[in-house]
């Protein structure tokens, strides 16, 4: 199976605040065929030909996709883009699919724009629950308004600004939280289906650098300390200088923290494992055609280290992709609590006159062959935190990935274990 590298995504959430869903200017997928100024059918069309060839479900999801086809492109009358646009969005929602959706000209400009790293917003990983509908956080993103202020994975949004968002989409969410910078948005949240809470979260703009790293002499004679935040298009580059920097500074072993990186570029999670991996497989994605694509490691690991990784519920989508490469070549032990469960790959694309979309092309599995969609990765080692818990580091951030951390404390003593296992074997890259 042949994809374009640039513009793959896994997991793709409809996104607030983050870019990992495309590559940004950098698509390199090809235009739409449909001229929108000829007839607005044809924008339409072009959609509905996307999902025809390329959806990952032969069956559309049992629906008959040529019958949509007569019921939208064909018999639809239309008298505006915007009518155009909405029945679009309609046209897709047959498929049950919250990861196939549409974007308009300014929703598509907005998500290219998005993967600069530099962005306004509030901090929020936005999706649609599969089997509720209702709008889920993922993650929030450390150090923005929504994460000081304690949103969690899991919540959901029930109202944007006092307005309900039952039976609303994620575009129309988006566009609702989103807004001018110093300007506030209050949103309702649902957490654990019986506490509601209120926060009024400032609109700002954030400059995102996906890998944070530090060398810790103190923990273990020495080890490395690296939080991957996201999989945006610059993650591989940062990670691979990370790991050398740390290396040089005579690192013992490695803890890396993938908790609430809700994901983004495929072939990001595929080169940052072959930067722990030599051997082995990555990855395989199979389309609806059954067609099975695999990626291996290829001898070009920077270390060969002890390596523990933390994973949370908001552990998504490419950082399951690494984090189950990882463990099922025993490679690392995976401790916190399971994973997500996104196992979705979607091709993002540009459509006629400005628009796009995202459709879901193939599942994919870890190398032992794992489908981990709505199931998630089980860690190795299960630290769950308390409320209370989660409430102090999300109170302090100061504190996470500290020995008050009880998932990274934990760690520290899997890593230690392992250090000692490893022996004169641990200096060795």
């Amino acid at each position: 199976m042949k994809i374009e590298k640039h513009g793959l995504v896994i997991g793709a959430t409809t996104l607030v605040l983050t870019a990992v869903a495309v590559t940004g200017a950098g698509l390199h997928l090809p235009r739409g065929v449909a001229f929108f100024k000829n007839s607005p059918k044809e924008l339409l069309d072009e959609v509905w030909q996307v999902v025809d060839k390329q959806y990952v479900d032969a069956t559309f999801n049992q629906k008959d996709w040529r019958a949509i086809r007569t019921q939208y492109v064909v018999k639809g009358n239309y008298k505006s883009k915007e009518e155009v646009y909405k029945a679009a969005r309609s046209m897709l929602k047959n498929l049950n699919d919250p990861y196939t959706r549409f974007m308009d000209p300014k929703e598509f400009r907005d998500l290219q724009v998005e993967t600069s790293g530099q962005l306004i917003g509030v901090g929020i990983q936005l999706s649609q629950n599969e089997k509720t509908k209702r709008l889920e956080v993922i993650a929030p993103i450390e150090d923005t308004s929504a994460s000081k202020a304690g949103i969690l994975s899991k919540d959901i949004i029930t109202k944007i600004d006092g307005k309900s968002t039952v039976g609303m989409d994620v575009n129309k969410a988006v566009q609702l939280i989103r807004g001018k910078e110093g300007t506030t948005v209050k949103l309702t949240i649902l957490r654990d289906n019986r506490q509601t809470l209120e926060f009024n979260l400032l609109r700002q703009q954030i400059e995102i650098h996906p890998v944070e790293a530090k060398y810790r002499p103190k923990e273990l004679n020495g080890i490395g300390y690296i939080r991957l935040k996201q999989f945006s298009a610059n993650a591989s580059t940062e990670m691979g200088a990370a790991i050398q920097k740390l290396e040089s500074q005579g690192a013992k072993g490695y803890v890396l923290d993938l908790r609430s990186n809700p994901g983004g570029l495929l072939y990001g999670a595929i080169d940052i494992a072959r930067m722990w991996l030599d051997d082995g497989k990555i990855v395989s994605t199979v389309n609806r055609r059954g067609t099975d694509d695999i990626s291996v490691a290829n001898n070009t690991a920077i270390t060969k280290k002890p390596l523990v990784v933390l994973v949370d519920g908001g552990s998504a989508s490419a950082s399951e992709i690494l984090s189950g490469a990882l463990q099922d070549n025993k490679r690392a032990q995976l401790v916190g609590v399971k994973t997500f469960g996104k196992g979705l790959v979607q091709s993002v694309r540009p459509l006629s006159e400005g628009a796009g979309m995202a459709v879901t092309i193939a599942k994919y599995f870890t190398p032992s062959g794992k489908d981990i969609n709505r199931a998630g990765i089980k860690p190795d080692v299960e630290v769950k935190l308390s409320k209370t818990q989660i409430q102090a580091l999300v109170k302090d951030r100061a504190k996470v990935a500290t020995v008050a951390d009880p998932q990274y404390a934990k760690a520290l003593q899997v890593l230690q274990v392992e250090i000692a296992r490893n022996g004169s074997s641990a200096q060795k890259k």
